[in-house]
């Protein structure tokens, strides 16, 4: 028996192999071997975003990342027709771009033409330019998506989540109105083991490619369809003699492009079928070899950067960025070629060759004639702006004691007799790692009309065909770019901006237009500068640094004063008419101070009137502050007055209804002036301080009536016969409850409550309506509203006397009294 159960142990052991390893097989089958790893795994914990606030999270991405997955949570509860309904402006949003921080309101016009998606797993089908855009998304309660390798390009990404956009972002408010929310978000990144693995699933097999310096000598042949002088040229090539696959079976190639090439050629040579089907003869000439290339990922037939028949001609590829290019050889349509024969023994069979063509230091072009500098970085003696920088050409032509340098002696010699577009010259910059935010700024100045179009691009140089920024004219530039900002364009002067520039090599090509009209003498300089907030935010605002959520890139934005707003403080927010009418209402209105100040003095409440009349003076100054008219000490010393004694007056008012001696009215205030004190320091402007101010004071006001019943009750005392009287006991409660109603009754008018609340409820609406925008009127009527409750709650108190509580006369004073009075003789 026993050894029996040893058997069928044995073999349901095995049955379960057997069914885990044919399971194992199954899934192996079906979604390929996973040879990836974990990257990285961030997370980052609950942040709050107020209304107009804003947080950047980057990811870096290696060349060997097959996968990203995001996980975002928040509090958030917006359903899809209420996404509708809401302005852009305010609407929470993610937004993504490739090497910079997302911008989405550099301007009114990118916040109008702003297209928000749903986002998933398919929604990033061409990310090829987002460097040069973004996408975003608005913001849901859970978002869960995963990007592959073949969506996405390796590199820097960045996340930004708004809550809220557009020039109002910057502006520097007084209170900010609006709904806040909180978000975490978790970001993993997976990479394959090897570099020769790619995919999603690291389960596609992608063969190197090398490139060796070679004699240029050599390509003499292959450079004459472009009559271009073979001496000039630093290439590397390499091949290999056979490869062979089926029809419609690509093979995936990678090659490392290094330096700035101006070129970059892939084709094949020796095509031939490969086959044991001797039933077959086809035309090899016309067999279709297409050929994909893609920077940065695996190329996919229906996304890919280049493609042609390279069975047919050379797929060339004109200054190419530098980085990792990805190339997919697939063979179409074999079985035409060979009399609609379906062999799968049948291969096609080729040499492939591949070269890289760069010219030498200094020089660049297709004939290599063209001039080519690279930029120096000379840093700005500022310690509060990080990364500022000018740059100047490294050559004995310039004055390095300049920012600004000449262009005609660095300009190129011209060609072919002078033709329009001839002459170009390039400037290579570099901007350093963790200043991808930064804007690169660019001018050029002369005395007579500019003659120049200027052409910007990252990772390569430009062309006139290919390019990220460019500027021509007046009415020909990148201006409705999202990232390119003119400022300023005349015959004379050219001054633009790059908004929120990549960290690397950007590169620059400088076109001469030959002219009649021109003539030698004149005078062009040129500057280009890496700067922290374009136009120094206009002078409407200061220049602030922050870092990113993961610490490795810092960034600048304008905080802009209270009439101005936008990316770079040029957007009037309220006009100069405006700001003095918001001037005097936010500063008068604190004139109703002045009521419940003057029946404190009255009623020799001198306590309150100190604290009313101080009250209304630091909210007026606080304000005069605010609005940019005139501050009288620092602004958060008069932000502490005006919100501490404001606390203390809402207080004082319900204290002053109680009627108890002045030491335990001191003591109460004392009390409460530090609890006040605390709240005024931290956080002052939070909402939720106005319902502890009233919950403190309605606490004071408590206090005091207990102390004034127990003062009043003290000499009652629960004799035994009171316990043992029930009724007695219940007729004492009732006489003391009718009392207290009576004394209640006759201690307020009660008129003047019911208009203190009226006017409360006042204050309470115009707290509750208060915006962004209308922030001025709203809390103009507030002061007028809260300080009117308080004289009316002051004036609720009438001067009752308790004659319940007054005994008989004294006999003995009046005794005393008589004695004291003369007598006749």
């Amino acid at each position: 028996m026993f050894r029996n159960s040893i058997l069928c142990s044995c073999y349901m052991n095995l049955f379960l192999f057997i069914t885990c390893f044919l399971c194992f097989c199954f899934s192996y089958e079906e979604y390929g071997s996973y040879n990836s790893f974990s990257v990285s795994s961030i997370s980052y914990s609950k942040t709050k975003l107020k209304p107009y606030e804003w947080r950047y999270i980057r990811v870096e991405l290696p060349l060997w990342f097959s996968s990203m997955s995001i996980a975002l949570e928040s509090d958030l509860d917006i359903d899809t027709e209420s996404k509708g309904k809401i302005p852009k402006s305010t609407l929470p949003m993610i937004c993504f771009r490739n090497g910079s921080p997302p911008l989405p309101d550099v301007s009114n016009t990118t916040v109008k033409d702003l297209v928000l998606g749903t986002l998933s797993n398919g929604s990033f089908g061409v990310t090829g330019g987002l460097q040069n855009t973004e996408q975003c998304y608005p913001m849901q309660k859970n978002i869960t998506t995963r990007l592959t390798n073949e969506q996405i390009s390796p590199g820097v990404w960045y996340f930004g989540v708004f809550n809220g956009i557009g020039p109002m972002r910057t502006q520097s408010k007084m209170i900010s109105r609006g709904s806040s929310y909180t978000f975490s978000a978790n970001v993993s990144v997976e990479g394959c083991t090897t570099s020769t693995m790619s995919g999603q699933y690291c389960n596609q097999t992608v063969n190197p490619l090398s490139c060796v310096l070679s004699d240029s000598s050599n390509f003499t042949e292959s450079l004459s369809i472009d009559n271009q002088t073979t001496e000039n040229f630093i290439s590397c090539r390499s091949s290999f003699e056979n490869s062979c696959h089926v029809d419609g079976e690509p093979k995936i190639y990678f090659l490392d492009v290094m330096g700035l090439p101006e070129q970059l050629s892939v084709t094949v040579m020796n095509v031939r079928f490969n086959g044991t089907s001797s039933n077959f003869t086809g035309n090899v000439s016309e067999i279709n070899v297409m050929c994909l290339a893609r920077h940065g990922t695996i190329p996919l037939p229906n996304l890919h950067d280049y493609s042609t028949n390279i069975n047919k001609a050379p797929l060339v590829i004109r200054s190419p960025k530098v980085g990792r290019w990805y190339f997919t050889i697939l063979p179409v349509n074999l079985s035409k070629e060979i009399g609609g024969i379906q062999d799968p023994t049948i291969k096609v069979c080729y040499s492939m060759e591949w070269k890289v063509l760069e010219c030498p230091l200094g020089k660049a072009g297709l004939n290599c004639t063209q001039e080519r500098y690279m930029l120096q970085t000379v840093l700005r003696r500022n310690p509060t702006a990080f990364f500022e920088s000018y740059y100047l050409p490294v050559s004995e032509k310039v004055s390095p004691d300049s920012a600004n340098f000449p262009l005609e002696p660095l300009l190129s010699n011209y060609s072919n007799g002078g033709e329009l577009g001839d002459a170009w010259t390039y400037f290579l910059m570099d901007v350093p790692h963790g200043a991808a935010a930064g804007n690169i700024h660019i001018r050029l100045t002369s005395d007579v009309k500019i003659n120049y179009e200027i052409y910007a691009r990252f990772g390569a140089l430009p062309t006139h065909d290919t390019w990220d920024y460019f500027y021509a004219n007046k009415t020909s530039s990148s201006d409705g770019s999202m990232f390119f900002m003119l400022y300023n364009s005349s015959e004379e002067s050219v001054n633009f901006y790059i908004l929120y520039v990549r960290e690397g090599s950007w590169n620059f090509g400088l076109r001469y237009l030959n002219s009649s009209s021109s003539t030698s003498t004149a005078q062009t300089t040129m500057s280009i500068s890496l700067e922290r907030c374009p136009k120094r935010c206009s002078s409407h605002g200061q220049c602030q640094s922050a870092v990113d959520a993961s610490g490795l890139t810092f960034y600048s934005y304008c905080a802009c004063d209270r009439n101005h707003g936008g990316f770079d403080c040029s957007v009037e927010i309220v006009s100069h008419q405006g700001h003095i009418w918001q001037s005097i209402s936010l500063i008068a209105s604190n004139a109703a101070a002045v009521l419940p100040a003057y029946w404190a003095l009255r009623q020799k409440a001198f306590a309150e009137w100190v604290l009313f009349t101080s009250s209304g003076i630091s909210s007026g100054l606080y304000h005069a502050c605010d609005v940019g008219t005139w501050c009288a000490l620092s602004f958060h010393v008069l932000q502490f007055m005006d919100f501490w004694l404001s606390f203390m007056a809402v207080v004082s008012t319900f204290v002053y209804l109680a009627a108890i001696d002045e030491g335990s009215k001191r003591t109460i205030h004392t009390a409460v002036s530090i609890l006040t004190a605390l709240m005024a320091a931290t956080e002052a402007t939070r909402s939720a301080n106005i319902i502890l101010v009233i919950a403190i004071g309605a606490l004071g006001l408590l206090v005091g009536w207990l102390i004034e019943f127990s003062t009043k009750f003290r000499s009652f005392s629960f004799t035994t016969g009171f316990h043992v009287n029930v009724l007695h006991r219940w007729q004492t409660i009732r006489d003391s409850l009718r009392s207290l109603i009576k004394t209640l009754l006759k201690r307020f008018r009660w008129g003047f409550v019911l208009a203190g609340f009226v006017a409360l409820a006042m204050a309470a609406i115009s707290w509750k309506l208060e915006t962004s925008e209308s922030y001025w009127i709203w809390h103009s009527m507030w002061h007028v509203s809260i300080y009117t409750s308080s004289f009316l709650f002051l004036c609720s108190k009438a001067d009752y006397i308790n004659n319940e509580d007054e005994g008989p006369p004294d006999g003995n004073y009046e005794l005393a009294r008589q004695d004291s009075l003369p007598r006749g003789p």
